[in-house]
């Protein structure tokens, strides 16, 4: 649904600074009525992926799923988009230790304080978790990045690093991995196998 980017764009747009009215119009014309904030673009892909993998079309259905740059911008969204603004409801997914800024930016948007799902670590920790390190490890090596990880592991720094937490310092060592491997990790999932917090977004929508 190409408006749905529209949307998307112009939201972003009015958080930066810019003019309301094109969020207020497209939001009418779709019409929205559910915006899922997320951290970041890979967290984007992973949801994506895995609504794609249920046969859901998540803008067809009246739902934004809509990066917004790290979790300190949440209140700002939550404001515009929230009942003091575009009155949508709204959900999401954060990082354990970004929590708070989501609690405290849902509730001054007359959100519901627990409306949105919190991961242990961020959502590759719990991919990785649930995946397995030598299904990621094949994984990486369907994707042509073998060598690249021999040579990140080799680092001093990463030596007696869990493998884990190695994996996932690795997808964000270049511009592009977490986003590509949000997907790749989420298509390789067994059906039963869906961390929680994701898998719950989702039910939720």
């Amino acid at each position: 649904m190409a408006d749905m980017g529209a949307f998307r764009d112009a939201v972003t747009a009015w958080a930066a600074g810019g003019p309301e009215a094109p969020a207020y119009e497209l939001a009418a014309r779709l019409p929205v009525r559910t915006v899922v904030l997320l951290e970041g673009l890979s967290d984007v892909a992973a949801v994506d992926a895995l609504a794609e993998r249920r046969g859901r079309d998540l803008a067809a259905e009246g739902v934004c799923v809509l990066s917004i740059g790290g979790a300190m911008s949440v209140g700002r969204y939550a404001r515009l988009l929230g009942s003091p603004g575009l009155g949508l409801r709204l959900t999401g997914l954060c990082d354990e230790a970004e929590r708070p800024y989501y609690a405290r930016g849902f509730e001054r948007a007359g959100a519901a304080p627990q409306g949105f799902f919190v991961c242990a670590a961020d959502l590759e920790d719990e991919l990785i978790r649930a995946l397995g390190v030598p299904r990621v490890a094949e994984l990486i090596r369907e994707q042509g990045d073998l060598r690249p990880l021999r040579t990140f592991l080799r680092q001093p720094a990463q030596q007696g690093r869990a493998a884990e937490q190695q994996f996932r310092r690795f997808l964000g060592t270049k511009k592009g991995r977490k986003i590509h491997y949000g997907r790749v990790l989420v298509e390789a999932l067994d059906p039963d196998r869906v961390p929680a917090p994701l898998g719950d977004l989702l039910c939720s929508l």
